[in-house]
């Protein structure tokens, strides 16, 4: 096994499945990881047709949760991106993070917490992201530097705002980390 993808095996190893869905990722991702060194995204968008990214969910410390409308999937998502061939997933999350919003690292989560496998939809081709959730917490504040050619929108979400949007409009496993977000506290 490459070392890069040894990383992220031993990242998705050390996460606690929070229900029967993260630890059917969990394992599928394990396989995955297992099986191949071919796990990073080298044509866009979709060669290999499943690859990793690193989404970074900034939250304000008043429980904010700051979401981009992504103009290719057409969706609310964390921040975030594909991790580059031999990059560790850490080190893209902090990227995506300076790149996509201009904002600094420094309140990173050091582990991803919560691990999905989806398959995508947008504007192009389709392909399945293995996405490592990792969480910045921010004060809410900061000045944004968001980039106008990913998204439409940039904001800040409370608990109570979320609880009343529609659910299609998000990564079909948001309100899942939200949970995984909460156990982490």
């Amino acid at each position: 096994m490459r070392e890069s993808v040894a990383v992220v095996h031993d990242l998705v190893s050390r996460l606690q499945p929070g229900d029967e869905l993260e630890d059917e990722h969990r394992s599928a991702a394990l396989t995955w990881l297992s099986g191949t060194d071919d796990v990073f995204r080298r044509v866009k968008p979709a060669t290999p047709p499943q690859h990793l990214v690193s989404y970074v969910v900034p939250v304000a410390a008043d429980g904010r949760i700051l979401l981009v409308d992504h103009i290719n999937a057409g969706l609310w998502l964390p921040p975030g991106g594909h991790v580059e061939p031999g990059e560790d997933p850490a080190l893209t999350a902090r990227r995506e993070i300076r790149e996509e919003l201009g904002l600094g690292d420094a309140g990173l989560s050091p582990s991803p917490i919560f691990l999905t496998i989806t398959r995508t939809v947008g504007q192009d081709h389709g392909h399945t992201d293995v996405s490592l959730w990792y969480v910045l917490s921010c004060t809410g504040e900061e000045e944004l530097r968001p980039d106008a050619g990913e998204f439409t929108a940039v904001r800040w979400w409370t608990r109570a705002e979320l609880s009343d949007a529609d659910p299609a409009r998000f990564d079909p496993h948001f309100f899942r980390f939200l949970t995984a977000l909460d156990r982490a506290a």
